[in-house]
Protein backbone atom coordinates (compact mmCIF):
# COMPACT_ATOMS: atom_id res chain seq x y z
CA UNK A 1 0.00 0.00 0.00
CA UNK A 2 1.03 3.39 -1.19
CA UNK A 3 1.81 5.94 1.84
CA UNK A 4 -1.83 7.68 2.89
CA UNK A 5 -0.02 11.32 1.43
CA UNK A 6 -0.05 9.44 -1.75
CA UNK A 7 -2.61 7.11 -2.37
CA UNK A 8 -4.09 3.70 -1.53
CA UNK A 9 -4.56 0.19 -3.43
CA UNK A 10 -7.56 -1.53 -2.45
CA UNK A 11 -7.52 -4.94 -4.27
CA UNK A 12 -11.24 -5.86 -4.84
CA UNK A 13 -12.73 -2.09 -4.24
CA UNK A 14 -13.63 0.50 -6.74
CA UNK A 15 -15.08 3.89 -5.79
CA UNK A 16 -17.06 6.53 -7.86
CA UNK A 17 -19.70 8.90 -7.44
CA UNK A 18 -21.50 11.07 -9.42
CA UNK A 19 -23.64 12.53 -12.10
CA UNK A 20 -23.83 10.55 -15.13
CA UNK A 21 -20.83 9.18 -17.38
CA UNK A 22 -19.72 10.51 -20.50
CA UNK A 23 -19.23 7.10 -22.80
CA UNK A 24 -15.31 6.73 -24.50
CA UNK A 25 -15.28 7.45 -28.21
CA UNK A 26 -17.55 4.96 -30.55
CA UNK A 27 -14.64 4.19 -32.46
CA UNK A 28 -12.26 2.57 -29.84
CA UNK A 29 -14.89 -0.21 -29.25
CA UNK A 30 -16.12 0.05 -32.85
CA UNK A 31 -12.10 -1.18 -33.56
CA UNK A 32 -12.13 -4.03 -31.01
CA UNK A 33 -15.72 -5.07 -31.55
CA UNK A 34 -16.60 -4.98 -27.35
CA UNK A 35 -19.70 -2.58 -26.65
CA UNK A 36 -19.64 -0.64 -23.30
CA UNK A 37 -23.54 -0.61 -23.31
CA UNK A 38 -24.20 0.93 -20.04
CA UNK A 39 -22.34 2.10 -16.66
CA UNK A 40 -23.69 2.50 -13.35
CA UNK A 41 -22.06 4.05 -10.75
CA UNK A 42 -23.72 3.53 -7.24
CA UNK A 43 -27.00 3.66 -8.66
CA UNK A 44 -26.76 6.88 -10.00
CA UNK A 45 -26.07 8.92 -6.74
CA UNK A 46 -22.90 10.83 -5.79
CA UNK A 47 -20.64 9.12 -3.99
CA UNK A 48 -19.77 11.08 -0.60
CA UNK A 49 -16.81 10.30 1.91
CA UNK A 50 -17.16 11.36 5.71
CA UNK A 51 -14.59 10.14 8.44
CA UNK A 52 -15.91 6.70 9.25
CA UNK A 53 -14.85 4.59 6.26
CA UNK A 54 -18.02 2.25 6.12
CA UNK A 55 -18.61 3.15 2.83
CA UNK A 56 -19.87 0.74 0.08
CA UNK A 57 -20.66 1.09 -3.47
CA UNK A 58 -21.27 -0.58 -6.58
CA UNK A 59 -20.41 -0.28 -10.21
CA UNK A 60 -22.22 -1.97 -12.89
CA UNK A 61 -21.03 -2.36 -16.67
CA UNK A 62 -22.93 -4.01 -19.13
CA UNK A 63 -21.02 -4.78 -22.03
CA UNK A 64 -21.66 -7.07 -25.47
CA UNK A 65 -19.59 -8.88 -28.05
CA UNK A 66 -20.53 -10.99 -31.14
CA UNK A 67 -18.62 -13.55 -28.74
CA UNK A 68 -19.84 -12.54 -25.66
CA UNK A 69 -17.91 -11.26 -23.27
CA UNK A 70 -15.47 -13.35 -21.29
CA UNK A 71 -16.20 -14.04 -17.00
CA UNK A 72 -12.62 -15.42 -16.48
CA UNK A 73 -10.47 -13.29 -19.21
CA UNK A 74 -8.92 -9.98 -17.78
CA UNK A 75 -11.65 -7.49 -16.24
CA UNK A 76 -10.56 -4.86 -14.18
CA UNK A 77 -12.63 -1.76 -12.73
CA UNK A 78 -10.82 1.34 -11.40
CA UNK A 79 -11.05 5.07 -10.17
CA UNK A 80 -8.09 7.52 -9.68
CA UNK A 81 -7.02 10.86 -8.99
CA UNK A 82 -4.07 13.02 -9.57
CA UNK A 83 -3.59 16.21 -7.97
CA UNK A 84 0.16 17.77 -7.97
CA UNK A 85 2.01 15.19 -5.26
CA UNK A 86 -1.27 13.42 -4.18
CA UNK A 87 -2.43 10.82 -5.82
CA UNK A 88 -5.41 7.67 -5.25
CA UNK A 89 -6.84 4.87 -6.77
CA UNK A 90 -9.34 2.61 -6.02
CA UNK A 91 -9.21 -1.00 -8.01
CA UNK A 92 -10.83 -4.80 -8.55
CA UNK A 93 -11.79 -7.56 -10.21
CA UNK A 94 -15.22 -7.51 -11.02
CA UNK A 95 -17.45 -10.81 -11.11
CA UNK A 96 -19.64 -10.90 -14.41
CA UNK A 97 -22.83 -12.44 -14.90
CA UNK A 98 -24.27 -13.60 -18.74
CA UNK A 99 -27.55 -11.66 -20.22
CA UNK A 100 -27.51 -13.12 -23.21
CA UNK A 101 -25.03 -14.92 -25.10
CA UNK A 102 -23.15 -12.00 -26.63
CA UNK A 103 -24.13 -9.38 -23.43
CA UNK A 104 -23.40 -9.26 -19.95
CA UNK A 105 -23.26 -7.31 -16.89
CA UNK A 106 -20.04 -6.88 -14.98
CA UNK A 107 -20.00 -5.35 -11.18
CA UNK A 108 -17.91 -4.76 -8.63
CA UNK A 109 -18.62 -3.63 -4.58
CA UNK A 110 -16.67 -1.15 -2.85
CA UNK A 111 -16.36 -1.76 1.21
CA UNK A 112 -14.20 0.74 2.89
CA UNK A 113 -11.60 -1.09 5.57
CA UNK A 114 -11.10 0.99 8.55
CA UNK A 115 -7.57 0.65 8.05
CA UNK A 116 -7.41 1.94 5.18
CA UNK A 117 -6.74 5.97 4.94
CA UNK A 118 -9.09 8.27 2.91
CA UNK A 119 -8.05 10.30 0.28
CA UNK A 120 -6.46 13.83 1.00
CA UNK A 121 -8.96 16.88 0.55
CA UNK A 122 -6.66 18.28 -2.43
CA UNK A 123 -8.66 15.00 -4.15
CA UNK A 124 -11.93 15.88 -3.96
CA UNK A 125 -13.62 16.63 -7.24
CA UNK A 126 -13.61 14.34 -10.25
CA UNK A 127 -12.17 10.93 -10.63
CA UNK A 128 -11.14 8.92 -13.78
CA UNK A 129 -13.15 6.04 -14.32
CA UNK A 130 -11.28 2.91 -16.20
CA UNK A 131 -12.96 0.02 -17.70
CA UNK A 132 -11.49 -3.25 -18.91
CA UNK A 133 -13.42 -6.19 -20.56
CA UNK A 134 -12.32 -9.14 -22.47
CA UNK A 135 -14.71 -10.58 -25.17
CA UNK A 136 -14.67 -14.38 -25.64
CA UNK A 137 -12.84 -14.38 -28.82
CA UNK A 138 -10.26 -12.00 -27.53
CA UNK A 139 -11.43 -8.68 -28.37
CA UNK A 140 -10.71 -5.90 -25.35
CA UNK A 141 -12.01 -2.43 -24.02
CA UNK A 142 -9.66 -0.99 -22.35
CA UNK A 143 -10.11 2.85 -22.01
CA UNK A 144 -10.87 5.70 -19.25
CA UNK A 145 -14.77 5.63 -19.21
CA UNK A 146 -15.37 9.06 -18.02
CA UNK A 147 -14.84 10.55 -14.89
CA UNK A 148 -17.26 10.91 -11.22
CA UNK A 149 -16.55 13.44 -8.45
CA UNK A 150 -15.92 12.22 -5.30
CA UNK A 151 -16.88 14.37 -2.77
CA UNK A 152 -16.56 15.45 1.29
CA UNK A 153 -19.68 15.00 3.22
CA UNK A 154 -21.90 17.66 4.67
CA UNK A 155 -23.60 18.55 7.65
CA UNK A 156 -25.46 21.21 8.20
CA UNK A 157 -27.49 23.03 11.44
CA UNK A 158 -30.23 25.37 12.17
CA UNK A 159 -31.20 27.17 15.49
CA UNK A 160 -34.14 29.73 15.91
CA UNK A 161 -34.47 31.45 18.96
CA UNK A 162 -36.62 32.73 21.37
CA UNK A 163 -38.95 29.97 21.52
CA UNK A 164 -41.80 31.02 21.41
CA UNK A 165 -41.65 34.70 20.53
CA UNK A 166 -43.59 37.67 20.29
CA UNK A 167 -45.03 38.56 16.79
CA UNK A 168 -43.02 41.84 15.33
CA UNK A 169 -40.47 41.11 17.55
CA UNK A 170 -36.78 39.61 16.44
CA UNK A 171 -35.87 35.84 15.80
CA UNK A 172 -31.98 35.36 15.62
CA UNK A 173 -31.44 32.19 13.18
CA UNK A 174 -27.99 30.39 13.28
CA UNK A 175 -26.61 27.50 12.51
CA UNK A 176 -23.15 25.88 11.08
CA UNK A 177 -21.84 24.02 7.58
CA UNK A 178 -18.90 21.80 7.84
CA UNK A 179 -17.70 19.08 6.05
CA UNK A 180 -15.34 16.57 6.26
CA UNK A 181 -11.50 17.03 6.85
CA UNK A 182 -10.19 13.36 4.85
CA UNK A 183 -6.82 14.76 6.13
CA UNK A 184 -7.91 15.31 9.97
CA UNK A 185 -10.55 13.11 10.25
CA UNK A 186 -12.72 15.35 11.63
CA UNK A 187 -15.76 17.81 10.30
CA UNK A 188 -14.82 21.37 10.39
CA UNK A 189 -16.55 24.19 8.77
CA UNK A 190 -16.94 25.35 5.30
CA UNK A 191 -15.94 28.68 5.27
CA UNK A 192 -17.11 31.84 2.83
CA UNK A 193 -19.99 29.70 1.51
CA UNK A 194 -23.81 31.09 0.58
CA UNK A 195 -26.27 29.45 2.39
CA UNK A 196 -30.02 30.31 2.17
CA UNK A 197 -32.16 30.98 5.12
CA UNK A 198 -36.07 29.53 4.28
CA UNK A 199 -39.04 29.63 5.84
CA UNK A 200 -41.62 26.86 5.82
CA UNK A 201 -45.38 28.16 7.67
CA UNK A 202 -46.86 26.08 9.81
CA UNK A 203 -49.75 23.72 8.03
CA UNK A 204 -47.81 24.30 4.24
CA UNK A 205 -45.01 21.52 2.89
CA UNK A 206 -43.30 24.46 0.78
CA UNK A 207 -40.04 26.32 2.33
CA UNK A 208 -39.33 29.67 0.80
CA UNK A 209 -36.07 31.24 0.85
CA UNK A 210 -35.94 34.87 3.01
CA UNK A 211 -32.06 35.62 2.48
CA UNK A 212 -28.78 34.76 1.24
CA UNK A 213 -25.97 34.38 4.09
CA UNK A 214 -22.42 33.81 3.87
CA UNK A 215 -20.56 31.29 6.41
CA UNK A 216 -17.67 32.99 8.41
CA UNK A 217 -14.32 31.93 8.64
CA UNK A 218 -15.12 28.81 10.69
CA UNK A 219 -18.57 27.72 8.92
CA UNK A 220 -20.67 29.63 11.33
CA UNK A 221 -24.25 31.51 10.10
CA UNK A 222 -26.23 33.74 11.94
CA UNK A 223 -29.04 36.27 10.48
CA UNK A 224 -32.03 38.47 12.22
CA UNK A 225 -35.88 38.47 10.85
CA UNK A 226 -38.97 39.36 12.13
CA UNK A 227 -41.03 36.89 13.64
CA UNK A 228 -44.47 36.82 11.65
CA UNK A 229 -46.24 33.71 11.72
CA UNK A 230 -45.60 30.25 13.48
CA UNK A 231 -43.23 27.72 11.10
CA UNK A 232 -40.10 26.22 10.87
CA UNK A 233 -36.58 28.16 9.98
CA UNK A 234 -33.71 26.38 8.25
CA UNK A 235 -30.51 26.61 6.19
CA UNK A 236 -30.02 25.17 2.31
CA UNK A 237 -26.97 25.01 0.62
CA UNK A 238 -27.36 24.21 -2.47
CA UNK A 239 -23.64 22.34 -2.73
CA UNK A 240 -20.43 22.57 -4.50
CA UNK A 241 -18.28 20.73 -6.98
CA UNK A 242 -16.36 19.19 -4.05
CA UNK A 243 -19.41 19.32 -1.73
CA UNK A 244 -23.04 17.77 -1.87
CA UNK A 245 -26.08 19.84 -1.23
CA UNK A 246 -27.32 19.80 2.12
CA UNK A 247 -30.44 21.04 3.99
CA UNK A 248 -30.96 21.82 7.95
CA UNK A 249 -33.88 20.18 10.44
CA UNK A 250 -36.50 22.61 10.33
CA UNK A 251 -36.25 24.26 13.86
CA UNK A 252 -40.43 25.27 14.98
CA UNK A 253 -40.61 28.92 15.89
CA UNK A 254 -44.24 29.36 17.71
CA UNK A 255 -45.27 33.57 17.65
CA UNK A 256 -47.02 34.55 19.80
Amino acid sequence: MRAASIGALLAGALVLSGSALTAAPAAFAAETGVEIKKVSVNGGKAVVFGTSRTESFTISVTASDDSGISHSGHRFFGIDREVGDDYWTYHGTPTCTADSATTSTCKLTVRLESDIDLPRNTLAGPWNVNVQVTAKDGDYYGEVYGTHPVQRRSTLSANASPEPVTKGKTITVTGKLARANWDRYIYAGYTNQSVRLQFRPKGSDTYTTVKTVTTDGTGNLKTTVTAASDGYWRWNFAGTSTTPAVKAAGDYVDVL
